[in-house]
């Protein structure tokens, strides 16, 4: 096993599974002990990845639901041991297809409004992602923009700045997941509509105050007007948390990212776990494992 002691780094709880959601209780142990025992998602290579104060710059927290990581008082009590935090929350417009785990809409807005209070909106990232168009059973082809205008007016209301936004990608473990709806089917729409959609956001978010960015969509991204506001996310930005934290960190590039699909994230180590540590909210879209495809 070899010992990953970079200093500071950031770290990354998680894309691979909603830790504040589902395992806090677990991730909290871990920062008892110092150190995240991790496994390379592709070669099950172990890694010990030293989480003392002094070795983090930023914990950077990845949800769709902060509820029990407000209700618990998670995140004050990593403050009080030295942790600086950033949060990457996405809200999405409800549906029951897409995500039916998920809490209703106003009580995401209720735990961002606190999450704001305790933390600061500065500290936070509006995800709306990923941008869904499908078919449903039946027939009716629609999509999942139907709660994004009230969603950007709350992110107004509450001070945050930057949204990040993706399409979605149809992964194969998708299709699969596919087979047990009959009758739903994911759509990709073509490029120039693509275009549109990202210029039509764009076009609401920008009197509001709201930045939009996109996370790895590099084709999409080239077929913009060289003077569109829209630019390339970094979900992780060492800008950034330097900006807000002070202290030093290395802005090179996450190469374990999909870099050429044009993520521009900070090199951050990334301690959840597919296998082990399985999202519950079973998002019909996820690029995961969510349980129920386990079961």
């Amino acid at each position: 096993m070899t010992t990953r002691q970079p200093a500071p780094i950031i770290i990354s709880a998680s894309r691979r599974t909603d830790i504040p959601a589902f395992y806090m209780e677990w991730f909290m142990q871990s920062i008892k002990r110092g150190a995240f025992e991790v496994a390379n998602p592709y070669n099950q290579k172990r890694s010990r990845v030293i989480a003392t104060p002094d070795h983090v710059h930023t914990i950077v927290f990845w949800s769709k639901d902060f509820r029990c990581f407000i209700d618990k008082a998670y995140g004050e009590a990593l403050k009080r041991l030295g942790y600086h935090l950033f949060f990457n929350f996405t809200v999405n417009s409800e549906s029951s297809w897409l995500e039916p785990n998920i809490a209703p809409l106003a009580e995401r807005f209720e735990t961002l409004s606190r999450l704001c209070e305790r933390f600061g909106p500065e500290c936070i990232n509006w995800r709306f992602d990923p941008v869904c168009f499908f078919t449903l059973p039946g027939g009716e082809a629609t999509h999942n923009f139907q709660d994004f205008r009230e969603i950007a007016a709350v992110m107004r209301e509450l001070g945050i700045k930057r949204c990040i936004t993706s399409f979605m990608d149809h992964y194969g473990k998708i299709k699969k997941r596919l087979s047990k709806h009959p009758g739903f089917f994911f759509l990709d729409p073509p490029m120039e509509k693509k275009v549109r959609i990202l210029e039509r956001m764009a076009e609401q978010l920008t009197p509001m105050g709201i930045s939009l960015a996109t996370c790895c969509e590099k084709e999409v991204m080239a077929q913009l007007p060289e003077n569109s506001s829209i630019r390339t996310s970094e979900c992780i930005s060492g800008r950034l948390l330097t900006a807000l934290f002070g202290g030093n960190l290395s802005l090179q590039k996450d190469t374990g990212q999909r870099v050429k699909q044009g993520c521009g994230c900070t090199r951050a180590w990334d301690i959840g776990s597919y296998k082990l540590q399985p999202c519950r909210h079973n998002c019909l879209f996820c690029y995961a494992n969510p349980s129920k495809d386990t079961k």
